[in-house]
């Protein structure tokens, strides 16, 4: 398999080297943390100088490695293998298996030539407990499954072919190295069942499995619909199941998001300049684990699109909610969507995802809901011809898909 450089990553962890902060990588599991701090950012610290016996690193997974679990054994051993004055840097895998590994960690921070990097693979890894032990001097650095963009690295073939298998497949890394279709869907089914789902039930003892594995189900079937467990739970019943609380499915959601399994998106009122608190959009962290969990039967190009330019915004740095914004029909006020708004520092985008504007007809009807926002910050269709950008008559940015995802910046044209 090629070698994918995950430029993005490795620079956050550049610039943020020997600053005095716990560097925290998370991001959802096998999505390629432990191969952003080795190989890639171990390398390059040997490539800038620093000597192999002063990069300290322990995969606190691996059976070997088992004592380390003691938080006592941690901290002696790190320790033990500080020898000078010089910089040391220090690599924990999959930190949060250790005991109290928070106190260990704030320990780390009083020895000025210590440089520490930690993973983990779920979200309460950055409780309120971490931020107080850390004292605001822990910095996030959240890694996402490869981007189409990324995928292309890694993939041996044309462009077309690799967004096909992008769309059904996605892209979580090792997927690059299976050749056959069976080899990826079985991948992928593993990895949903016996890494995430038993992950979640394991760490929350979790009682109604059955419950968890219809609500995933029914997310994975939905994406980008706005749903909340209210209407989750209408739902349920309409499967007949009718045991099942508003209490039990918030908690299970927020299972499923401390996993980065799915990420949710806020509705914004555009006019209001306020958060709406429900219902919600969902998103899947990674296409091929969603389709695999649906079996790849529900491949609906206006979805997953949608659900690939979201984990693509992310990607690039950007806070992302859908847009409510009010319009009016005559003498009557209707509220309809702009998909994504997209807010960096004083950057702000407004993007529409559509399949294609075919028509003079079409092209109106996506522009309708950007038209009647009122401020001056870019405007954007996306759509999934493969066209060269152009400008409506209105003002409108339409950009093709896969340019939109190969260009870090599209966004600017």
């Amino acid at each position: 398999m090629k070698e994918i450089k995950r430029d993005v990553y490795l620079n956050k962890l550049i610039n943020r080297r020997e600053n005095g902060f716990i560097k925290i990588i998370t991001g959802i599991r096998r999505c390629g943390k432990s191969y952003l701090l080795d190989p890639l950012y171990k390398n390059y610290l040997l490539e800038s100088g620093i000597v192999e016996d002063h990069i300290i690193k322990l995969d606190l997974d691996e059976r070997k490695n088992k004592k380390f679990l003691n938080p006592d054994e941690l901290d002696n051993y790190i320790r033990s293998l500080i020898k000078d004055e010089n910089m040391y840097y220090v690599i924990l895998d999959e930190v949060q298996k250790v005991e109290d590994f928070e106190a260990v960690l704030n320990g780390f921070l009083h020895i000025k030539n210590l440089d520490v990097y930690i993973t983990g693979s779920n979200s309460k890894f950055l409780s309120s407990d971490i931020i107080t032990e850390f004292r605001g001097r822990g910095d996030d650095v959240k890694v996402l499954p490869l981007t189409f963009s990324e995928f292309v690295q890694g993939y041996d073939g044309s462009i077309d072919d690799a967004w096909n298998e992008y769309i059904t497949y996605g892209g979580m890394p090792r997927i690059l190295s299976f050749k056959t279709e069976a080899d990826k869907s079985d991948y992928l089914k593993r990895l949903f069942e016996h890494t995430y789902l038993k992950d979640i039930i394991e760490r929350n003892n979790v009682q109604r499995i059955d419950v968890l594995d219809a609500l995933v189900n029914i997310l994975a079937s939905s994406i980008g619909s706005l749903t909340n467990p209210n209407k989750l739970v209408n739902t349920f019943e309409s499967y007949g199941i009718k045991d099942v609380s508003v209490n039990t499915l918030t908690t299970y959601i927020n299972y499923l998001l401390d996993a980065f399994l799915i990420t949710k998106a806020e509705r914004y009122d555009v006019k209001g300049k306020k958060h709406i608190l429900t219902p919600y959009k969902y998103y899947f962290a990674d296409i091929g684990l969603r389709n695999s969990r649906l079996n790849f039967r529900q491949q609906e190009e206006t979805h997953i699109m949608e659900n690939i330019i979201f984990n693509e915004l992310l990607y690039r740095g950007y806070n992302v909610d859908v847009g409510v914004v009010e319009i009016r029909e005559g003498t009557d006020k209707k509220q309809v969507e702009v998909d994504f708004i997209c807010n960096q520092f004083n950057k702000k985008y407004y993007i529409q995802s559509a399949l294609s504007l075919p028509t003079r007809e079409k092209t109106l009807q996506e522009e309708r809901p950007l038209l009647n926002i009122q401020d001056n910050f870019k405007k954007i269709i996306v759509v999934k011809d493969n066209i060269k950008s152009w400008i409506t008559e209105e003002g409108i940015v339409v950009i093709g898909l896969k340019e939109f995802l190969l260009n870090p910046n599209s966004l600017d044209l």
